[in-house]
């Protein structure tokens, strides 16, 4: 024991032996009090031995180790989900699958940068047209099937075969030809450069799947080379898996086994883990957020990202179809009020443009002008279509975004003054996505933002886009769009895309109010990266391969 004063001994100043003694008794079960008496009887003082135990613990928690089951409370399940990635909706998909199942090309890591996964690397041309990837060596799917370069083509095929229902089709559409380059390369031509083509392949819908004896994708089993396994899962109730004992990231997937929850009531996922039915939960309620602070046990964590509040109305249907009208209804959103309101100043307002704070190319406030509260505008715009007063419906639900009912009363009292009745239509939770989601004229929604420009713009907004929400149709933001993805000066790219931003934030169906913080909440003895990853809730939807119990 290093000699100093009894009242200044700290858990650093323990031999390396002493150290391991008391991680050893602790991580074994020792309480508190019986490691503050076993710090007392080596002639610690009582005040150090309480601050050395505390400095071990904290030590303990921030050492991963395997074990345990992990237990989350999530949102965005449907009993209409499957298990092809391409068709992945919501949260729940995207945490079982992205998170736990599978595994893609690329992949974002906590900080934002794009780091190798089953791509162990790649390279382009010098025009960005032509990519190189080398696909990773000794990977195994679940089944025992090994990784190799005509997997990955199948699965490109997939999404971009002419039949394909994938929502990554126009993600994709870049893409001219694709092939195998022996067992570990895959060679992809794009119709124009894309400097940021390797970023796309870390979408959540290219989860790379098996191919089965014909060679086409097998997505229904769930089986990936993901850090877990599946064993049940009953869509949009719950799902359990176990972990991948031969999974090829080291030092990942330290759960035993993962049960997926679908919780959609806010309250219901915040009582589950006051009373220790779950370990984490995502979305909490903002409204929540001091009251949860209080519970003994209870983190609550919240990073800002580009996730983002929309209400998207479609083009194609009128009275949406008059971009004046589009316009008067963005004016009369009380966006700070929103903020302060909806999510207690959880997050920063939007306007109306999907480029967000983590993004590069965001337009600045004199590129942009934030758009305000402005009812007098708004009946100018109403009064350019030819309308004095304008009766609408908003469809909402929780699941398109915490708090949507009561944003879309505020929407209906603020719209008052501008002559525009809202009728807010409450749907319910279970199949929102697919039954109202891009069907009604005008709804609650959110996304989770992309780490580029061009995958939000080309994922949303390209007119063929699969989910392009707003069902809008814009020539020159096209041709922008296939211009900014060539363009690999990075003074012209900005032009271009604040350009885009512009075209969307004047002419674009999407009122955009608010940016939200992901707020999360979790046990304390979870052990959580000191970097958490901010592209999608939970760690970037990846907390089951990268959290431990502590």
């Amino acid at each position: 024991m290093v000699k100093k004063s009894r009242g200044d001994i700290e858990y650093s100043d323990l031999s390396w032996a002493e150290q391991s003694r008391l991680r050893h008794a602790l991580s074994h079960g020792a309480s508190r009090r019986d490691a503050i008496k076993m710090m007392t009887a080596a002639g610690v003082s009582f005040a150090a031995a309480g601050t050395i135990v505390t400095s071990a613990n904290k030590v303990l928690a921030a050492t991963p180790k395997k074990g345990g089951r992990l237990r989350v409370g999530l949102t965005g399940g449907a009993t209409s989900d499957v298990l092809d990635p391409g068709k992945i909706l919501d949260l729940y998909m995207i945490h079982l699958q992205f998170g736990q199942l599978r595994n893609n090309l690329t992949e974002v890591g906590p900080d934002g940068q794009l780091v190798p996964e089953l791509a162990e690397s790649w390279e382009g041309s010098k025009d960005a047209k032509t990519w190189t990837f080398k696909i990773r060596e000794g990977v195994e799917f679940h089944n025992g099937k090994t990784l190799d370069a005509d997997d990955v083509v199948a699965n490109l095929h997939h999404h971009t075969n002419e039949n394909s229902s994938s929502a990554a089709s126009g993600l994709l559409s870049g893409i001219e030809s694709f092939k195998a380059d022996g067992k570990s390369h895959v060679v992809v031509q794009l119709k124009g450069g894309d400097a940021d083509f390797p970023f796309l392949l870390s979408d959540y819908h290219l989860c790379i799947v098996p191919t089965d004896a014909d060679g086409n994708v097998e997505y229904e089993s769930g089986i990936g080379t993901g850090g877990y396994m599946l064993v049940e899962h009953e869509a949009g109730v719950r799902s359990f898996t176990r972990r991948n004992p031969n999974y090829w990231k080291e030092g990942r997937a330290f759960f035993d086994e993962v049960e997926s929850l679908q919780i959609a009531d806010t309250n219901a996922r915040i009582t589950a883990l006051r009373t220790d039915e779950i370990d984490c939960m995502a979305k909490v309620d903002v409204k929540t957020i001091d009251l949860l602070k209080r519970v003994p046990n209870v983190v609550v964590h919240s990073v800002t990202g580009n996730k983002q509040i929309t209400l998207p109305m479609r083009t194609d249907t009128p009275p949406f179809d008059n971009n004046d009208v589009r316009t008067a209804v963005k004016y009369i959103v009380d966006r700070k009020q929103w903020l302060d309101t909806i999510l207690r100043g959880y997050g920063e307002l939007g306007n109306d443009n999907p480029i967000g704070p983590a993004n590069i190319y965001r337009a600045t406030e004199e590129e942009l002008p934030q758009r305000e509260y402005d009812p007098e505008k708004a009946k100018f715009h109403l009064k350019k279509a030819g309308l004095s007063s304008l009766s609408i419906q908003f469809h909402a639900a929780e699941t398109g975004f915490n708090g949507a009912v009561d944003a879309a009363q505020l929407m209906r009292e603020t719209g008052k003054a501008a002559g525009i009745d809202i009728e807010v239509v409450r749907e319910p939770n279970d199949g929102y996505w697919s039954d109202v989601w891009m069907k009604k004229p005008f709804v609650a929604c959110y996304w989770s933002g992309r780490p580029t420009e061009n995958m939000m713009f080309s994922t949303v907004y390209k007119d063929d886009a699969a989910w392009n929400d707003t069902f809008w149709q814009h020539e020159r933001f096209n041709e922008l769009l296939l211009m900014g993805r060539a363009e690999t000066d990075p003074a012209v790219r900005r032009e271009i895309y604040v350009e885009m931003q512009q075209i969307v934030h004047t002419d674009g169906g999407v009122l955009l109010p608010l940016f939200p913080s992901d707020v999360m909440a979790y046990s304390d003895k979870m052990g959580v990266p000191e970097q958490v990853g901010n592209n999608w809730e939970l760690d970037g939807a990846k907390n089951a391969e990268r959290w431990w119990f502590s």
